[in-house]
């Protein structure tokens, strides 16, 4: 029986985080699409048994957890170090750069590492990060560098941007991700503008309170993300008077979001925040929205951006290499550079598709079909045939 252990330990993270959701819907797909005499197992820091209870259910087909001696920062502190041991030979796969990276013998013992990059964040935005993610990242990058057989990156931009930082020659592979499978409309709805859709998501709506239309948007008051120039644009002359909501806090350090549209104009309520929704409001939310919009100025990947197109929501998003790749011509893309008129030309863009409803639909349709490439099971299948060919 060969067996592929892969690194679960963010899971039971204080906070999980994305790259949380990515480990559970990865190991999920990867325990579904197992070759025949092949098991998949977790590695996880010493934690509580409530944690590796919760790892076992959500994790269904799992052949074993295999317990580290070490709570999460320790063993952080150990694979940054190179000074612990791992379960064994065998084939190792890690959602990000946690992994037990030292010297190995791929030929004789059969043991391979392959870890994944999704972004490179801590050289172009270390600010983005706390300063010990950043040193903590570029750390396991050199340790990566020297024992990783393979580094799985989402996309080509994050494959680019890599090799200008480090040489990892042929190790990487592109593969991407999906919507969390959880996330979901009412079972049977279908189109929720239509009556049926509406009736079936209707209560969820009015829980969230949500207007009958309004402009969408995900991610913080970091300037990266450009929140701040949507909210921008919005207070801007010609703009729609329609709100925005924010799928995210509501505050980045001292930036509050009500501060940032009272200062672009905007009156009381107009922009509001929605963090914290399960997988099932969020649907309703991005279902709904009029359009959704990503004006970030760097990401490794756009799953926001597969995630309104599979909701068949219009989506404008910035030329930011890797989510112009996600979207692959399916949303309205607009230039970042010169910053001052950025928000200008995203008041542009918005003002297109919320008055032109040929073009909306011509979006829902495109991008509903753009969303069919990215699922779970084809990335499993992807990591597999990794392992497969080290």
């Amino acid at each position: 029986m060969i067996t592929l252990r892969v690194v679960v330990d963010q899971m039971v993270a204080p906070v999980p985080g994305s790259l949380g959701r990515y480990t559970e819907e990865l190991t999920k797909a990867l325990i579904a699409t197992a070759p025949k005499d092949c098991v998949v197992e977790g590695i996880v820091s010493s934690s509580p048994h409530e944690q590796y209870e919760y790892l076992e259910t959500a994790l269904p087909g799992l052949a074993s957890l295999y317990k580290t001696t070490l709570s999460r920062r320790e063993l952080a502190r150990a694979w940054q170090l190179g000074v612990t041991t791992s379960p064994g030979p065998g084939m190792i796969h890690s959602p990000g750069l946690l992994a037990p990276l030292r010297k190995h013998d791929i030929l004789n013992d059969g043991t391979q590492v392959a870890v994944t990059v999704h972004d490179v964040l801590a050289w172009t935005h270390p600010e983005s990060l706390t300063p010990t993610t950043v040193a903590w990242t570029k750390s396991m990058m050199k340790r990566a560098r020297k024992h990783a057989d393979a580094v799985v990156v989402p996309s080509h931009a994050v494959a680019d941007q890599l090799a200008l930082i480090v040489d990892f020659g042929d190790r990487v592979r592109v593969i991407g991700m999906a919507v969390p499978s959880a996330m979901r409309l009412p079972s049977g709805s279908l189109d929720p503008r239509s009556t049926d859709g509406a009736a079936l998501i209707s209560a969820q709506a009015a829980a969230l309170d949500l207007p009958a239309e309004y402009i969408l948007t995900a991610g913080t008051l970091e300037p990266r993300k450009a929140i701040t120039s949507l909210i921008t644009a919005l207070g801007m002359p010609g703009a729609p008077d329609v709100p925005l909501i924010v799928l995210g806090p509501d505050s980045w350090g001292e930036i509050e979001l009500a501060s940032v549209a009272d200062e672009a104009g905007l009156p009381p309520g107009r922009v509001r925040a929605l963090p914290g929704l399960s997988d099932a409001e969020l649907a309703v939310v991005m279902a709904r929205a009029s359009v959704f919009v990503y004006p970030s100025l760097d990401e490794g990947f756009g799953l926001p951006i597969i995630q309104a197109f599979h909701f068949g929501t219009p989506v404008i998003h910035s030329d930011a290499p890797a989510l112009v790749e996600t979207g692959g011509e399916a949303g309205l893309v607009v230039e970042r550079d010169d910053a001052p008129g950025y928000p200008g030309r995203l008041l542009e863009a918005l003002n297109r598709v919320l008055e032109d409803t040929t073009l909306a639909d011509r979006l829902r349709i495109v991008g509903s079909d753009r969303a069919k490439a990215f699922n779970w099971r084809d990335s499993a299948e992807r990591v597999w045939q990794l392992h497969a060919d080290l």
